[in-house]
């Protein structure tokens, strides 16, 4: 079973690889470190299952397992299975994950045993999820109420997600402020709000997070 890592924190990766390793029939055959190097480690290294964590320097490893999946897709072929493997816990991170096309959800401090069997599930095709996200999926997906802004970014305040949605349908400030009608000034209160909240430098970095959770749709 051959099993590519992705993971910008070394120490980890190396902690992975030889929690893997010491497993009979798993072979780490490359690690990446960003959403940029996964599609070209994927086509050359061939592994049987990706495991990816969510936050990446130069994205999220929701983008990298939707390229995954659509590459996949545009070559007529079953995309490689990914495993999440992340210190994020929320609601609206793990419908996303699943909204993305991920097998598998696992938090960061599973124990090795848990890792090794979400690893060998994911590779053989069937689906796992740490026991304590296990029993939240069903009513997740269920409830249409939490692609709400409000739920998937529980840090913001409501007005706050209002104008994150907005940005992420592609709206200037200008705009924002004539469908709320606020200031513009406010606007660019809240904006700034926001980008500290998600940890982000800039409006795309806003939208790209907002996308992933499946905000900005017209």
């Amino acid at each position: 079973m051959r099993v590519l890592i992705v993971d910008d924190h070394p120490l980890f990766r190396e902690g992975l690889r030889a929690a893997l390793a010491s497993a009979v029939g798993i072979e780490v055959v490359g690690e990446a470190e960003s959403v940029a190097e996964v599609p070209g480690a994927v086509a050359t290294l061939d592994p049987d299952v990706v495991v990816m964590d969510l936050s990446l320097p130069d994205g999220s490893g929701l983008e990298a397992t939707r390229r995954l999946t659509e590459q996949a897709a545009a070559d007529g072929c079953g995309p490689v299975p990914v495993l999440m493997l992340t210190m994020a816990d929320d609601d609206g991170s793990l419908l996303a994950a699943l909204q993305a096309g991920a097998r598998g959800y696992l938090v960061k401090g599973a124990g090795r045993d848990e890792v090794l069997h979400a690893v060998r599930t994911v590779a053989g095709g069937g689906a796992v999820f740490g026991s304590d996200i296990a029993a939240r999926i069903t009513t997740l997906l269920a409830g249409t109420r939490l692609r709400e802004a409000g739920q998937l970014f529980p840090a913001l305040t409501s007005r706050e997600a209002e104008v994150l949605d907005l940005v992420a349908r592609g709206l200037d400030n200008r705009r924002i402020a004539r469908e709320l009608f606020v200031a513009e000034k406010t606007v660019r209160n809240h904006v700034t709000h926001i980008f500290e909240k998600l940890h982000v430098a800039t409006r795309a970095e806003a939208v790209a997070r907002a996308r992933d959770m499946g905000l900005g749709d017209s």
